[in-house]
């Protein structure tokens, strides 16, 4: 079997990369060759079955802003390939698509099978090959005849004049890419979230606070965002956020740390204190585990009266400034042990792979070794939550299509 470009991978990134060169180029000859029985697995899990395609951010500078890894790289492919011209892409294919308040891009369908059913139909009309349940064992480059030679596990070998890798987070991947010469940045989980031993944190499980301020002191880690009370924990916007900036200083203390947390958000101490000195002189007579707090729950307040040792009987009138000073700490400077992490419901994403230093990326080509292209998680690029992986995904995938077609 012969091919003009041959994908290893049947995910986000090796499926577009496929559709749009098949696009740019009608009649090359595509193979997209995918180990598990299913392609476009993330796909199908990614936004809980709805499928997170991009995100509202259509500014590169900003958009990079949301890149732990690859920030400074993907700034120059964004000008080329965008959110916007994702929106459009599907568009132009009958996909409808909605903004969502917090700025994720889904279907209207709010299911992923229209995504998944759009390149299916995009692959079948261009006749690009799909092998599913089909693993690869290795690849090397045949000078005589300047084409790839693809060897599967079951013996098969298949000759190709460009490859692409799309095979997401692999070791095995990344071992045959260090033995050709590439750096491999030493992967470690992102997007995760915090397990806290405290019974009377974790009792509170689904308890929401829209913006709270996160602080890991030790390793100078800080962020603001929506919190949720979990039964492990913690989890929310503002965690996953932590763990993506700082997925590798706390894979190295072993996800074991202090975790600083101000539930007034931005909100000063002293601030928070005036307010509540407020609060209790205009409810002399109540309990104040009792108070109605307009933006806490009643039972995560009582929490936080528990927390700072306010028994159930005390009366705003008869609180002291120690008391009172505790219960701003709390509040303010609440402190929790994390002791591991938890992985992010299915949508497991790494910190690290293929140094981008090897990759040059106006085309996402390999610079040890030419007509070589790698896009998608095989490389040292991840984002925080809300359709920034697959966006970097989709601008790789069109730089590598660009590339390719232009060598034809």
């Amino acid at each position: 079997m012969n091919f003009d470009l041959i994908v290893i991978g049947g995910g986000a990134g090796g499926f577009f990369t496929a559709i749009r060169l098949a696009e740019l180029h009608p009649g090359a000859r595509i193979c997209i060759l995918e180990a598990a029985r299913k392609p476009l697995s993330k796909v199908e899990i990614s936004g809980g079955g709805r499928c997170n395609v991009t995100h509202a951010c259509y500014e590169p500078q900003e958009l990079i802003s949301f890149y732990p890894r690859g920030q400074k790289e993907m700034l120059g492919p964004f000008y080329r390939f965008q959110p916007s011209d994702m929106i459009a892409w599907f568009e132009s294919k009958g996909v409808k698509l909605k903004t969502e308040s917090d700025g994720r891009i889904f279907p209207v369908s709010n299911s992923s099978s229209t995504i998944i059913n759009c390149f299916m139909n995009a692959i079948n009309h261009s006749g690009i090959q799909l092998l599913t349940s089909t693993r690869v064992s290795g690849w090397t480059f045949e000078e005589k005849n300047k084409s790839w030679l693809v060897t599967l596990f079951d013996g098969r070998t298949i000759n190709s004049k460009f490859l692409l890798i799309a095979s997401g987070s692999d070791q095995r991947t990344w071992e045959a890419l260090k033995v050709a010469g590439h750096r491999i940045i030493s992967p470690v989980p992102s997007l995760f979230t915090f397990n806290i031993r405290e019974n009377n944190l974790t009792s509170l499980q689904g308890i929401s606070q829209p913006n709270v301020h996160l602080t890991i002191p030790s390793l100078k880690l800080e962020t603001s965002g929506p919190l949720l009370i979990t039964h492990w924990g913690m989890s929310g916007p503002a965690i996953l956020k932590l763990s993506a900036w700082g997925a590798r200083s706390l894979y190295d203390c072993g996800y074991v740390f202090d975790l600083q947390v101000n539930w007034r958000g931005e909100e000063g101490a002293d601030e928070f204190r005036i307010f509540l000195q407020t609060m209790m002189s205009e409810n002399p007579r109540r309990h104040v585990n009792n108070i109605v707090m307009q933006d806490i729950p009643a039972r995560l307040w009582k929490y936080f009266c528990a927390r700072a040792g306010i028994t159930d009987e005390l009366l705003c009138s008869d609180i002291r400034k120690k008391q009172l000073d505790v219960l701003v700490d709390v509040l303010c400077r609440d402190t929790y042990r994390v002791t591991g992490k938890s992985t992010f419901k299915e949508e497991f994403v790494t910190a690290g792979g293929v140094d981008l230093k090897d990759i040059d990326m106006r085309k996402f080509e390999s610079k040890i070794q030419p007509g070589l292209f790698l896009v998608g998680e095989v490389l040292n690029i991840d984002a925080l939550t809300g359709g920034f992986n697959f966006q970097s995904a989709w601008t790789g995938a069109e730089m590598a299509a660009n590339a390719i077609a232009g060598q034809f």
